[in-house]
């Protein structure tokens, strides 16, 4: 595996698949973590993440500048996961940064990376269409990158109750 991304709903197991693929390689090991602790409940779950991972693992945060967090773990690591591309996406709507770019900006980052690299995102396009104009647009903006970065990764995953799905190749 050079680049996996892995896809799948809320508490579908995408976390925990890719953290396993990415242990597979020797060495040092980068996480670069996309999430804020805003509020208790984000600060728990993040603890709990950490946890998950244990001592084999650096992290980087990288809640907006994810292509600069892969440059440099790139060059310091055998293997890198980001955890989430749907929380960094968020992220770049609510600081007002042009989407495209920084989608353009995350692809090159992805396949210019020097070391395995594991990318997890959420699959929101599968429920109801939003009641707003904000929450759509995400929903487009999500599948738009899940899209383009499925087209330049070596590997697709979707997953479903746990379960692996292979989609690509």
């Amino acid at each position: 595996m050079t680049s996996l991304l892995v896809l799948g709903g809320a508490r579908s197991g995408k976390s925990r698949y890719a953290q396993k693929r990415i242990e597979t390689h020797c060495g040092a090991m980068v996480y670069i973590a996309t999430a804020e602790a805003r509020d208790d409940e984000m600060a728990e779950r993040i603890a709990l993440h950490r946890m998950d991972r244990g001592k084999g693992w650096k992290t980087l945060e990288a809640p907006i500048d994810l292509p600069g967090a892969i440059k440099v773990a790139s060059a310091s690591s055998d293997a890198i996961l980001v955890d989430c591309l749907t929380i960094w996406l968020s992220n770049v709507m609510l600081e007002g940064i042009s989407i495209p770019k920084a989608r353009d900006d995350l692809i090159a980052a992805v396949t210019t990376c020097s070391v395995p690299i594991g990318l997890i995102a959420n699959e929101v396009g599968l429920g109801i269409v939003p009641d707003n104009a904000l929450a759509r647009r995400f929903r487009d903006e999500a599948g738009w990158l899940n899209q383009k970065l499925a087209e330049v990764v070596d590997e697709v995953v979707f997953l479903a109750a746990g379960l692996p799905m292979m989609l690509k190749p």
